[in-house]
């Protein structure tokens, strides 16, 4: 049996996942690897299309019944949080007012923003790691950023804005839920549990083998330096990789509570 597995090339993903992609944890399935931005992945839900799939809990609601979130494979923590740049110092109500490009409508990072600054001015979407060249050019006022462009925006003479990790925490003292792995609800009961334990065995492999998936980072990773690459791994893979725990629920329990209040 083949699962499809939907998650990003980034860094922390690409080490999480490696041992499951390459048969180091022992399973009744293998994987079919969909390689994709976390907003198409987000996109993709609405249809149903991955067996299995990464979500930005962002756009986990917006899925409905269609999928069920699984405890291992997370993105979550503390000093994780997405970051709002400009080229020169201000507010986060100054930038947001004004024209800001964002990495998705349906990522997490766009859902703290929309809570942290309720009066956005012109959104533009771009993918991802168009974001700091855009602000550069001066095509945007602002960029909100995610994923390895919180270790790079300075090399572009950019300042950060708002850590809209820091300001969730500063609001609820819980840990940031960035995006969690969800399985199909019309999967298996039993199937399903067997792909969150060998997801939980995949990300225990990579920590007590951190070398194994270096060649598949990189080759996932084309442009990341191997500094760049390593503290992306170290900042997004920790502990509720493994196990969201009860504080994650909690985070995502609160998150999703007040982006319903919001709305």
């Amino acid at each position: 049996m083949t699962l499809t597995f939907g998650f990003t090339p980034c860094p922390n993903d690409a080490f999480a996942f490696h041992a499951l992609v390459h048969g180091l944890v022992r399973a009744s399935f293998e994987v079919e690897p969909v390689l994709l931005d976390i907003e198409e992945l987000n996109r993709r839900s609405a249809g149903g299309e991955l067996q299995l799939t990464k979500l930005s809990f962002g756009a986990a609601a917006a899925s409905g019944d269609r999928y069920r979130l699984l405890r291992s494979g997370a993105a979550l923590g503390r000093g994780v949080g997405p970051l709002v740049v400009a080229r020169r110092a201000g507010s986060l109500e100054e930038a947001a007012a004004g024209r800001i490009a964002v990495p998705g409508r349906e990522t997490t990072a766009f859902l703290l923003l929309r809570l942290a600054a309720p009066a956005l001015g012109d959104v533009v979407e771009l993918r991802y790691d168009e974001i700091l060249p855009a602000v550069v050019a001066g095509d945007v006022d602002a960029g909100l950023i995610i994923h390895e462009s919180r270790f790079t925006y300075a090399e572009h003479g950019l300042v950060s804005v708002a850590d809209l990790g820091e300001w969730w925490e500063g609001e609820t003292g819980l840990p940031v839920p960035l995006a969690g792995i969800f399985a199909r609800t019309d999967l298996d009961p039993g199937l399903v549990e067997e792909a969150e334990a060998v997801i939980r065995a995949s990300v225990e492999y990579a920590f007590a083998h951190p070398e194994a998936s270096r060649d598949y980072v990189r080759s996932l990773s084309h442009e990341l330096s191997d500094e760049v690459c390593a503290a992306h791994i170290a900042l997004y893979v920790n502990e509720h990789s493994v196990d969201i725990g009860d504080e994650g629920l909690t985070a995502i329990d609160r998150l999703l509570g007040r982006a319903a209040a919001a709305a």
